[in-house]
């Protein structure tokens, strides 16, 4: 395995501390409650989820809108699990954020996979590698929770997720997916980014989600609400304009 500096858990610590996390950060309230099962509805949101992200000690994403969803990533787990539980971010590169927020709470048992990755890297206790989420090599029941933030609508299989999900998945244990979403079709005119053809799911396609998810025995745990307020997020690159929404499911 490679590993890529900082590598050992008191240097991986250091190096977060020193990009401004808290050693010991803060607990989040339960502002982002309300926020789970349905979009990202203004602005303000956004700023609420930077705002509450600092405030507990944490470094926030790069990319602002992304701190709302992954703040109900955060809170759906720290809620329903201690640390001793088994966490996967699939679709996880290194900039992405869940994996080391957990780490600073005391989580331990910690993977992400992502197509990006040429050889595994370790990060801590947090470990990398490349790995397509519709088909990775865990064991049945390997995980506790799964998070997969700003993926699915980069082309990935939706049936060949649930399902991976789903064997992945312990009894009781939590789906946590956001994505791009407008409740009308977005005509994204036949552009591509990442090799893939753009897609901003419908309000259409999020029920036909879900009804797949339930076939699979995952359940939101939370009523959905496919409501839209504001346009929040812009791809200025392809001229497109949508939010996103997040899903958080359980499996039965």
């Amino acid at each position: 395995m490679l590993l890529t500096p900082p590598h050992g858990e008191r240097a991986f610590r250091r190096r977060l501390v020193a990009e401004g996390a808290s050693g010991r950060p803060r607990r989040p309230t339960r502002l982002w409650k309300p926020w789970r099962n349905r979009a990202l509805l203004g602005a303000e949101e956004v700023e609420a989820a930077i705002t509450e992200v600092a405030r507990c000690g944490l470094l926030p994403h790069q990319d602002r809108p992304k701190n709302w969803d992954a703040l109900v990533a955060l809170g759906s787990i720290l809620e329903r699990y201690p640390p001793r539980a088994a966490i996967l971010d699939a679709g996880a590169p290194l900039y992405s954020r869940l994996l080391s927020w957990l780490y600073l709470y005391g989580y331990r048992d910690l993977r992400g996979i992502d197509l990006s990755f040429k050889r595994p890297v370790r990060r801590g206790p947090i470990r990398y590698e490349r790995m397509d989420l519709t088909a990775t090599t865990f064991a049945d029941g390997s995980f506790q929770a799964i998070a997969c933030l700003s993926v699915i609508e980069h082309g990935v299989a939706i049936p060949k997720y649930l399902d991976e999900a789903a064997r992945l998945l312990r009894p009781g244990g939590l789906l946590i997916t956001s994505t791009d979403y407008w409740i009308e079709p977005v005509d994204s005119g036949g552009q591509q980014a990442y090799g893939v053809p753009i897609r901003i799911f419908s309000a259409l396609e999020i029920e036909a989600f879900l009804a797949a998810a339930s076939e699979r025995g995952l359940k939101p745990i939370d009523p959905v609400d496919l409501g839209v307020r504001e346009r929040v997020v812009q791809w200025d690159r392809f001229n497109l304009d949508y939010t996103f929404i997040n899903l958080v499911l359980e499996r039965a």
